[in-house]
């Protein structure tokens, strides 16, 4: 979680640790655009271990939902 947190932050992200930790687990939510720089630090680190995009954005998610 620290890893994530680095990134994110990295992105421009000013959620603290803690709270960052509570949207990763669905206990709190945040806005599109947080959460967006949340799944790019995500994703980042999947295509890193050989993945591809398997978290999708905000926008992805309103095409098919």
């Amino acid at each position: 979680m620290s890893d994530l947190f680095v990134r994110y932050f990295g992105l421009g992200g000013m959620t603290p640790a803690l709270e960052m930790e509570a949207v990763v687990h669905g206990a709190l939510a945040t806005s599109p655009e947080d959460r967006d720089r949340m799944v790019h630090a995500l994703n980042e680190r999947f295509t890193e271990l050989g993945r591809n995009h398997p978290v999708p954005y905000s926008e992805d998610e309103s095409k098919t939902g």
